[in-house]
Formats: C-alpha cells, structure tokens, sequence
C-alpha cells in the first residue's frame, strides 16, 4: 500500500485534505470520486526512513472478507434488502474493524451512496478489484452472482498462498531452532571448553579454532550485532515501503532460487484468474488490466501490466505486450494468443489459472516431501562438525593425561 496526500472540494465548494492509503494513485481517485471530491492536488507522500508507523488499529483479514462476500451474496440470494443484509452481517461478525466498516456503509448507503461507493471508501479492506466486481454487478443487476464470483476467486487466492506460506513454515521453523542452539552451544557450552584447553595447552584442530572464533565474536560482539542486525531490518523494511526498494524486494523475490520460480507460477495463477474474472463480469479490456496490476501483489509484473497498457492503448494485442515481460513464461504469452484468435480468451485464462493452480500444489507438495530428509541431512552434518570440534581435542586431551 502506498500513502496519498489529496487536496480536494465538496460539491458545495467546501476545501477538504488529508492522506489515504491505497495501492496505487488511480485506486486514490477512484475513492476520492466516489466519495463526491473534486481532487486539486493529489501526491504520493514519501515517508523518511526513519518514520516508523505502528499500526495500533485492527486488521481485516482476507478470510474475514471471503466469509462477507459469501454470505452477503447468500442474503442477497434470499432478496433481503441491502441495508438489512449489511445489518445482519454488522451483528455477525466478530472483527470489530470489519464491524465498523460495515456500520459506516450502512450511513454511506442510507444517505444515497451506491454499494460500490461505499466499499470503496476501504481500500485496505476492499480492492480496487472488488469494488469494480461491484460496481458491475450493479450496472447488470447481478450483484448476488457477482459476490459469488468475489468469493469464489478469493477462495482460490487465498487457499494458494496460504499453502505456500505453511509449506515454508516448518522448515523456517526448524532452522531457527538449529540456530538457536548452536548460538547456545557456542556462548555458553564453548566457552567453558575453551578454558580447559587453555589450561592444559592442548592443541586443537583447524575447525576447532574456527568455531572458537565464532564463539568468542558472539561472546564479545553479539549484543552489538544484535542491534545492528536490528537497524539494519527497520531501515530495510522501511525502504522496501518506497517505490524502488518495493520493486527491489519483489524482484529479488521472484529471482530467488527454489522459491522464486514458486511465487512465478502463483503470480501466473492469479494474474489469469483475476483477468478472468473480471473479463466474465463485462470489465473493459484496457480496465481489467489496471485492476489487475493493482491487486496482483508484485510491483514488478504491476509495471509489465502499466507497460502493457499502453501498448493495447495503441492498437496491440495482449499476448504481443506479455511477450515483452520476461517474468512471464512462453506458455502464458502462446495460450493468451490462442485466447486473442479464437474469441476465447476468458476460457484460456481460466484453463492457465487451473493449469498454475495445480503446479503450485504439486511442486509444494513435492518441495515439503523433499525438504523433510534434506534438513535431517543438514541438521546432521551441522551437529556432527559441532561434536567433531568438540569432542577431538577432548579426546586427544584425555589421551595425553
């Protein structure tokens, strides 16, 4: 998310200011608009890297969302009147924040407010890519299909990243324990090792002087590099916020061994599943493809899509702009043209957003199969060096005695 500063007028000519968070600087006047402002002056602000904000209020999680769309659209099934279904759902939920929001949209709603007018005045909450879901539906009076869809697609989402995330979790998990007992070993079990070979004189091999080195650097410098360690992250998450270091992070994201070319195919997933959906929902071509480098998540394929834009702008076609982008493999570009001649371009994204959707189940599934006897192999080796530069020159030690 990026932070705007707008200077905008009411209809009645009254002077409004103040920031908004939002993904991108069109999805910023989508929500000013809607909120009846004429903008003056609209500008990302750029946070100092020594601003820290903590974020004291609560969150809305994706699940919280997913439950809202499915059963606003079942209510809606149901012909229960908008205000009432919000109010239902108002007394449902059990995350105050989404309460609130739900609340306010009823005001929202009951002063004149559309149902896309009002989400969009939450654009932590609700995308740019949900409101426009909505805003169609109202046009073709389709708003329960509509949140189907939504729920629908962020089921899919939602269910693929949270798979790669637990997937990356146990060896995460794992590992940090590895570290923190090596660290133990070698502050507090060394150290005492160290003075009995000093005492004695004893000669201790080559890897033996190098984890005593370890051990007395911990030992003499670990608080210093714990704080350094420390600003180094803040200043580092920090400049991830900004526009280059974002797009830094990401691309080293995607060119990352074994995960990048994960986060690849999960990028494809959604990238075709979005478009297509929003396809199916009667969303301008040249449309579809703003909201979906909004919400893809990446800011390198975001800046492929802006680039793609143009190029559909001036007459080409989208399989022509994908094949600039190296981050997109040839068989999206091939299958896209297939789409473009044969009329079918909704059905070929869907066929690419299913066909991403299972290599990401199976390479995850093969990868947590893999890394289990792996990081036995690696946890192993690293205990067996350990015990290796302790127990030799003890053994020596008690051989000479």
């Amino acid at each position: 998310m990026a932070v705007f500063e707008y200077k905008a007028r009411t209809k009645e000519g009254e002077e409004r200011s103040g920031v908004i968070e939002v993904s991108s600087r069109e999805a910023a006047l989508d929500s000013l608009q809607q909120r009846g402002l004429v903008v003056i002056l609209l500008r990302e602000k750029q946070q100092s890297l020594w601003e820290v904000r903590i974020p004291f209020g609560g969150r809305v999680k994706q699940k919280d969302v997913i439950i809202f769309s499915r059963q606003l659209a079942t209510l809606f099934e149901a012909r229960i009147p908008v205000l009432q279904s919000l109010r239902t759902l108002a007394e449902e939920t059990s995350n105050q924040t989404l309460k609130a929001a739900i609340i306010e949209m009823m005001d929202d709603i009951g002063g004149g407010a559309s149902l896309s007018q009002a989400l969009s005045r939450y654009p932590a909450i609700f995308s740019s890519f949900y409101v426009n879901l909505v805003r169609s539906g109202e046009e073709s009076g389709k708003l329960q299909e509509v949140f189907n869809y939504v729920a629908d697609y962020l089921e899919r989402s939602y269910y693929l990243f949270v798979k790669a995330r637990n997937s990356m979790l146990y060896p995460a998990v794992v590992f940090c324990v590895f570290l923190g007992v090596i660290v133990v070993m070698l502050v507090v079990v060394m150290p005492r090792l160290i003075t009995i070979f000093e005492e004695t004189g004893q000669q201790v091999p080559f890897y033996t002087q190098i984890v005593i080195f370890f051990s007395e650097t911990l030992r003499r410098f670990g608080i210093v590099l714990v704080i350094l360690g420390g600003i180094a992250a803040v200043l580092g998450w920090r400049w991830g916020r900004t526009p280059k270091g974002r797009f830094f992070f990401h691309k080293l994201q995607l060119d990352a061994p074994i995960i990048g070319p994960i986060y690849k195919k999960i990028y494809m997933a959604q990238f075709a599943d979005n478009l297509q959906t929003l396809f199916v929902s009667g969303i301008p071509i040249l449309r579809a493809l703003s909201i979906t480098g909004d919400v893809i998540g990446n800011t390198v394929y975001k800046e492929a899509l802006k680039d793609a834009i143009e190029f559909v702008r001036g007459g080409g076609t989208i399989s022509d702009a994908l094949e600039k982008v190296e981050e997109v493999p040839v068989l999206v570009t091939q299958m896209v043209r297939i789409g473009e001649a044969s009329g079918r371009l909704d059905f070929v994204l869907g066929t690419i957003a299913k066909f991403y959707r299972r290599d990401v189940d199976a390479t995850l599934d093969s990868l947590v199969s893999l890394i289990e006897p792996v990081l036995i192999v690696f946890l192993g080796v690293g205990v067996g060096l350990l015990m290796a530069a302790v127990l030799v020159p003890m053994y020596n030690l008690v051989g000479n005695i």
